[in-house]
C-alpha cells in the first residue's frame, strides 16, 4: 500500500453528533437516529487510516445514522490513527507493518460479537480504503449482510475477490474512481470479470466515479465534488434492496 493519496485530503466542517463508547473493550463512534429505528440492524462503518477521530468520518457515520441505521464505527486502528493530512513525518510502510490483520481482527470480532448479544441480527458494512479488508473479512465469515467498499487498499486481486465469491453470501457494492493506485481500473476489470454478468449470485455493483481520485468519498473536496451525487445515499438504497 504505498500510495500518497491514501493520508491526503480535505478535512471537512460541521459538529458531530454521535458519542464515543466502549462496546467489547474497543473504543468506538456510535451514531444513533433520533426516531424510531430497526433495533436488530447496524452499519459498521470501517475506517481509512485516519480512524474513528476524522471529522469526515464522524460526520458520514452520523449521515447514515439520520437515514435510519444504527452506526457503529470501531477503531480498527489499534489507537494510532493517521493524525494530520500529508504529514511529511509519517512513515506509511512503516505504519501498515504494524497494522495487519493480527490488529485488527480481534477489535472487529469483538464489538460484533457484543453487539449480537445485545440483540442485533444484521449487519451492514461499509469499508473504505483501510477498512476494506475487514468489510471483506466479515462477509466471508458469514457476519454481514451486505458490503459496500470505497476506494479499497489492501486487497489482493484477484486472490481476494475469488475468495469473495466463493465464501461470502453478502451482495457486493465497490465504489471506485478513475485515479487510484491501490485499485486501479486494470483491478476494477478483474474483478468486474470475476462477480460481474451474474456471476455472483448475491449481487454484484460496481460504481465508477470519473475524475476523482482514491480517498474521495470520504476525504474528497466537497465543492469540487457537488456534481457527483451523494455517496452515502447510494450506499443506503443497496443495504435496503436486501433487508
Amino acid at each position: 500500500m504505498s500510495c500518497s493519496d491514501c493520508i491526503k485530503g480535505v478535512r471537512h466542517e460541521g459538529e458531530a453528533e454521535g458519542k464515543m463508547e466502549q462496546i467489547g473493550g474497543v473504543e468506538c463512534y456510535v451514531a444513533t437516529p433520533t426516531g424510531d429505528y430497526p433495533k436488530d440492524k447496524v452499519i459498521l462503518f470501517l475506517t481509512d487510516v485516519f480512524g474513528i477521530q476524522l471529522i469526515n468520518n464522524r460526520l458520514l457515520a452520523d449521515d447514515f445514522a439520520r437515514n435510519g441505521y444504527k452506526t457503529v464505527m470501531p477503531d480498527i486502528l489499534a489507537g494510532e490513527p493517521i493524525i494530520d493530512f500529508n504529514d511529511p513525518k509519517v512513515n506509511i510502510m512503516e505504519w501498515l507493518g504494524r497494522h495487519g490483520p493480527e490488529s485488527w481482527i480481534p477489535s472487529v470480532d469483538k464489538v460484533v460479537e457484543v453487539l449480537k448479544t445485545e440483540g442485533v441480527t444484521r449487519f451492514g458494512t461499509t469499508g473504505y480504503c483501510f477498512g476494506a479488508p475487514p468489510a471483506f473479512y466479515l462477509a466471508c465469515k458469514g457476519e454481514s449482510v451486505a458490503t459496500v467498499v470505497s476506494h479499497p487498499s489492501r486487497l489482493d486481486v484477484p486472490a481476494d475477490i475469488e475468495k469473495y465469491k466463493t465464501e461470502s453470501k453478502a451482495p457486493l457494492l465497490i465504489n471506485s474512481c478513475e485515479v487510484d493506485q491501490q485499485f486501479p481500473p486494470e483491478k476494477q476489470a478483474i474483478t468486474d470479470e470475476i462477480l460481474g454478468g451474474g456471476k455472483f449470485a448475491p449481487g454484484y455493483e460496481r460504481t465508477y466515479w470519473d475524475g476523482c481520485v482514491h480517498g474521495f468519498a470520504v476525504r474528497g473536496d466537497l465543492q469540487t465534488l457537488q456534481g457527483f451525487g451523494p455517496n452515502g445515499g447510494s450506499e443506503i438504497a443497496n443495504w435496503r434492496d436486501h433487508e
